[in-house]
């Protein structure tokens, strides 16, 4: 990327300036061109070895469990709880559209599942809309299960789908632009947003556009492509990567009321080859900390704590579905300390609560590993 802001958004900002000046506004500050870390070659040279956990069926995601075992979602509506003695099989799920991208998505628990074993599920439903539901694990059934959020109207392919709760108590969930691009900057349209929701999937008090009903009431922020990765780092900041179109993967640093520029911007062109306009030339968006190109279509993520790997204290896990690997991102989005090549599609990937490392490889019969330190 060009380090300096093209001609055409010096002059736009030259214009501004005054105009906001006469207004009492503070101008916007041009940003940082963002650095693109795809060209940094992958390594074969792993400082931990693959441990074989289970083979199961086009696994998706993985969500750690407090006594160190995983429950983990296959696309086609399925689920296991995964103990040291196998692969259990959860009954429950509800039926779902598996086709392309779309099916049984991510799974989540919040930090209360000791006493509450509520579990949080998405998934693409036969009306082609993205549902967010939670559920009770009571041995190897998911009961009570209810949609808590419904996406209105749906759509076809990309539907983002990942949940994280934050340290304020609230829920957070990506929702992709269902490859509808001009959604994203639709403020009454959930495609191409993250929601901030209460845990019964209500809006969350202390949104941008509280009280405003409907989707903005519900939006934290827009302007996001397929968001396949949200994790808080330890100093309570929310970090989101998203699959660009033909280049131009972000990482992005997500703050409250922001519109991260999709599809107006981007660091990538459009499938048939048409440029889109990069970030540098519009300061009003929020552009992304670090970008891939050549792509790896994040697919994960995961902050890491614990005492397996020491040295990647607090810093962020990203999977790769193109980049066939794994990506360590410094923790306060800086930079890209590694990245090392698998051999294979990396879906998820996550950490568990004394610091082990998980990941599920994309595949038809797809294999769970944990990865053990050299």
């Amino acid at each position: 990327m060009n380090p300096f802001p093209s001609l055409r958004a010096a002059l736009a900002l030259a214009l501004t300036i005054p105009v906001l000046s006469s207004l009492g506004l503070a101008p916007l500050a041009t940003p940082a061109a963002a650095q693109n870390v795809g060209e940094k070659p992958a390594s074969r040279d792993l400082p931990f070895v693959l441990k074989p956990i289970a083979q199961l069926e086009n696994p998706w995601a993985i969500a750690p469990l407090p006594d160190s075992s995983v429950l983990v979602t296959g696309k086609s509506g399925k689920m296991w709880h995964v103990t040291g003695g196998g692969a259990q099989a959860i009954s429950g799920l509800p039926e779902v559209q598996y086709s392309g991208q779309n099916g049984l998505l991510d799974v989540a628990v919040p930090p209360d599942f000791p006493d509450t074993r509520e579990v949080y599920i998405t998934y693409v439903a036969p009306d082609n809309a993205l549902h967010l539901a939670r559920g009770v694990l009571d041995g190897s059934q998911l009961t009570q299960l209810k949609t808590i959020w419904q996406q209105t109207p749906g759509g076809r392919g990309q539907p983002g789908g990942i949940v994280a709760f934050g340290p304020d108590g609230m829920l957070y969930l990506t929702v992709g632009d269902r490859m509808q691009p001009d959604t994203a900057q639709d403020p009454d349209n959930p495609r191409g947003k993250i929601l901030r929701l209460t845990r019964d999937g209500e809006p969350a008090p202390g949104n941008p556009h509280e009280g405003a009903g409907g989707v903005r009431a519900e939006t934290w922020t827009e302007g996001h492509r397929n968001q396949y990765g949200l994790a808080f780092t330890p100093d309570g900041k929310l970090w989101e990567h998203e699959m660009g179109p033909r280049g131009g993967d972000e990482l992005n640093l997500i703050e409250k009321g922001r519109n991260y520029g999709w599809n107006a911007v981007s660091n990538g062109r459009h499938y048939s080859g048409q440029p889109i306009p990069d970030h540098d030339t519009r300061p009003d968006f929020a552009a992304p900390k670090l970008w891939w190109t050549p792509v790896i279509a994040p697919s994960g993520m995961a902050v890491y704590e614990g005492r397996d790997f020491p040295d990647w204290q607090g810093d962020m896990l990203i999977g790769g579905l193109a980049g066939n690997g794994l990506a360590l991102i410094a923790g306060d989005g800086s930079d890209q300390i590694a990245r090392w090549d698998l051999q294979m599609r990396v879906r998820d990937v996550a950490v568990g609560p004394k610091g082990e490392v998980w990941i599920i490889e994309d595949a038809g019969d797809g294999a769970l590993y944990q990865l053990v330190p050299k």
